[in-house]
């Protein structure tokens, strides 16, 4: 965008003065290149760079590469590198369900160096089932952006004969092979956990949750035979529904997803309160400054409105979306507080 000065602004001098204005002009023309000039001859690069620019972020998240997760942080990660700051990094500080990127971020610089990027899961979910939670998700980070959007899927792999097409069909070989009744997920007390769970709950049929960090690691088992199903973002399976190594029975939201849109929700299949979306999102540590959260958001919403970023992030099944830190703000309680009802209903405690 660009201003023009009002035409009242300039001189209105008859016309035998027109060639001493045409001068002025000339002469802060050529004052305004001459200033210019010293700009020119700085590094490529450094016009986009602000007095205050950072060395390196680093974008951590609690998940392995390989994933929706990481595969977020890296395409923002490409975008903020010379914008934000001069150099970005991607760490993947894998455990205990992705608390331990969370937990990290109690220490971090309050500079604006250290990005959290976590699903919902963790700051929505774990203060329900965790009686003593390592870290406080409305005291110990600071709303940024939200990154994306997604649903989630329920697949299956070659240990379920090629005959199940349904969850229906699933939950009757399930019924009929009880030891082999079983489903991953990426992280205990996550939302594809409590999807199966709620499904366990509403068919009665017995199903055996098995922790992984992560939803690849989960679906690589899968698809070797170890385990029967999984319960993940729905992106995580594209790859692998394509090679026909797996396929997805049902998707969480209350439309079908524009990534499976063959596949039929879970509420079409006759479980109508499996009606499940998430969020992922990137938070600061701590209370910083209002300007530095100012900063890291105006980089994010700029990263994640790249069409590269927008076309990377689909074929991971993710739907780019930004918003202000006070925007995530009120999602994060209102998800936190909708899910106190479910954990109470499900039963589960992380602690037990």
């Amino acid at each position: 965008m660009s201003l023009r000065p009002p035409s009242s602004t300039l001189p209105s001098a008859a016309a035998p003065a027109e060639p001493g204005r045409r001068q002025a002009l000339r002469g802060a023309g050529a004052l305004g290149a001459a200033l210019a000039l010293p700009a020119l001859s700085l590094p490529a690069g450094a016009l986009a760079q602000p007095a205050a620019a950072l060395d390196t972020v680093r974008v951590v998240t609690g998940f392995p590469p390989g994933g929706t997760s990481d595969t977020l942080c890296r395409r923002v990660a490409d975008r903020l590198r010379g914008s934000y700051a001069r150099n970005a990094v991607v760490e993947n500080r894998t455990g205990a369900g992705g608390q331990v990127a969370i937990d990290l971020m109690r220490a971090a610089p309050r500079d604006g160096s250290v990005i959290l990027q976590t699903p919902a899961s963790m700051l929505m979910i774990y203060p329900h089932i965790y009686r003593k939670l390592a870290y406080n998700p409305f005291e110990d980070i600071s709303p940024v952006s939200l990154g994306c959007r997604f649903e989630f899927g329920f697949a299956v792999g070659p240990m379920v004969p090629a005959s199940v097409r349904s969850i229906a069909d699933f939950l009757a070989w399930c019924k009929a092979n009880p030891a082999q009744a079983n489903y991953g997920s990426p992280a205990a007390g996550s939302v594809p956990h409590f999807i199966g769970a709620l499904l366990e709950r509403a068919s009665g049929v017995d199903l055996k949750h098995v922790a992984f960090r992560g939803t690849q690691p989960a679906i690589l088992d899968m698809i070797g035979g170890q385990i029967a199903a999984v319960s993940g973002p729905v992106g995580e399976f594209t790859q692998h529904v394509a090679a026909g190594k797996c396929r997805v029975l049902a998707t969480s939201a209350a439309q079908r997803s524009r990534f499976a849109p063959d596949v039929p929700t879970f509420s079409e299949q006759g479980f109508k309160d499996l009606v499940f979306r998430e969020w992922f999102g990137f938070f600061l540590p701590g209370k910083p400054a209002p300007d530095i959260t100012a900063r890291a958001n105006a980089a994010l919403r700029a990263a994640l409105a790249a069409p590269e970023v927008v076309d990377g992030l689909a074929i991971m099944g993710l739907e780019a979306a930004s918003s202000t830190p006070d925007e995530l703000r009120a999602q994060l309680k209102a998800d936190h507080d909708r899910w106190g009802p479910i954990v109470k209903t499900i039963g589960f405690s992380a602690d037990s």
